[in-house]
């Protein structure tokens, strides 16, 4: 089905979410990233090329080497993390992206900002509106 998808649609489609998507490549290379309306983190496309250990503080890359090894090895297929940002809850999902023969070929970084989905309660139903 995604043969007949255009790049310029599948880009689209990305920058439609409402999440912050980075493609890393199997050799720790960002190769994508998105441009969502919904920006969590500002990227500029000098980043393509680039090693993400290199977008990280020091303190961090082992930690990033750290899962980047899990999602590798299959020990993991996906980390989440959250943390708070100026006011605000970022859920971070980093997940183990495989081909169809289950080889791993990346790791895709998904940040969301969930505080206002923090907030639902209740239900809402498309079907109830007038």
């Amino acid at each position: 089905m995604l043969e007949t998808l255009s790049t310029e649609t599948l880009e689209a489609i990305f920058d439609t979410l409402p999440v912050d998507l980075t493609f890393v490549d199997d050799t720790d290379t960002i190769i994508y990233y998105n441009q969502s309306d919904e920006v969590i983190v500002e990227r500029t496309p000098e980043v393509i090329g680039t090693k993400v250990q290199e977008c990280h503080k020091p303190e961090t890359v082992p930690k990033v080497n750290e899962i980047l090894s899990d999602l590798k090895a299959g020990r993991k297929n996906v980390v989440e993390d959250w943390r708070d940002r100026d006011g605000r809850r970022i859920h971070i999902r980093y997940l183990a992206v495989k081909d169809r023969r289950g080889r791993y070929i990346g790791t895709l970084e998904v940040l969301q900002d969930i505080t206002d989905l923090q907030k639902i309660t209740g239900e809402k139903r498309l079907l109830d509106e007038g």
